[in-house]
């Protein structure tokens, strides 16, 4: 990867996290082409920035994607970052959500991440060089929380996705961080990044009260710092070592220790019982 200034491709950049890393980065002196549904929504002043390419970009179609990529390489002459941060949550129980609201779901949060990937990784493997920063979230390793089955699962999917990435692409000299972020204080909970079920089953009183507990006490309320979540990416980036797991946030970090103890706990409850399961030696 080069030194000093990079080129960074972001998505979802025009609000929240990619929206602060995108400000951050281009005040930093680094390139950054950022994505969004419509290039209207970017910020007018960062849209002036002579560092910045705004793309408008259906990140569910490969040829929207493909297209993006092209023009970043021909704008900026590379690519050194790549940060999958599009998403949005969706609420709602295994029983009630239907099935294009989780496929809606996995559309955006995994499949629209590997279209990137798929067109990203064709120039950073002939530099020899570049990063995969995934966003996941803190939900992506414990997830055992009521009414948010679609969105921890698909932010498993990312971490298990960034963790074989890594495997694959270390010999090319490509490196890959999956990001945990605690709940942080951005628009995440507003209409435009969290999606309710349509169908509600009232018997799940866990499930409403933890959407209750999110909308009416947690928004805007949030402890993360968007702007040191930003410059904890760009440090871990840039830090010459990076770490394949990053947690942002106290929250983070108690819950990501929760869910080791809980493996714990459950691995030597059953261990015994585990290695039973193997051929008998000599048998």
């Amino acid at each position: 990867m080069t030194t000093g200034s990079k080129i960074w491709f972001i998505t979802g950049a025009a609000k929240g996290i990619g929206s602060t890393l995108a400000q951050a980065l281009l005040d930093n002196g680094h390139k950054v082409a950022a994505t969004s549904r419509s290039v209207t929504s970017f910020d007018q002043d960062i849209v002036a920035n002579d560092g910045f390419l705004p793309l408008e970009v259906d990140l569910t179609s490969d040829a929207s994607v493909k297209d993006a990529i092209r023009k970043t390489v021909d704008t900026f002459g590379g690519l050194d970052v790549v940060v999958n941060n599009a998403g949005y949550g969706q609420q709602g129980t295994v029983e009630a959500l239907t099935d294009q609201e989780y496929r809606s779901n996995f559309e955006v949060n995994v499949f629209a991440p590997l279209n990137v990937l798929r067109h990203a990784l064709p120039v950073m493997r002939e530099q020899r060089s570049g990063h995969v920063v995934n966003i996941a979230s803190i939900v992506g390793i414990q997830g055992g929380y009521a009414g948010w089955s679609s969105y921890a699962a698909s932010k498993f999917a990312v971490a298990g996705l960034t963790e074989s990435l890594a495997a694959e692409v270390e010999e090319l000299g490509i490196t890959a961080t999956v990001v945990y972020p605690g709940p942080v204080r951005t628009d995440f909970l507003s209409s435009g990044s969290l999606t309710v079920a349509e169908n509600a089953i009232n018997d799940y009183a866990a499930a409403q009260a933890s959407l209750d507990l999110h909308l009416n006490e947690l928004d805007g309320k949030q402890p993360g710092d968007p702007e040191k979540v930003a410059q904890l990416i760009i440090d871990a980036v840039t830090s010459g070592a990076p770490p394949l797991h990053l947690f942002a946030g106290k929250i983070a970090n108690q819950l990501a220790e929760q869910k080791i103890g809980e493996l714990q706990r459950d691995l030597q409850a059953w261990r015994d019982a585990s290695a039973a399961t193997d051929f008998s030696e000599g048998a």
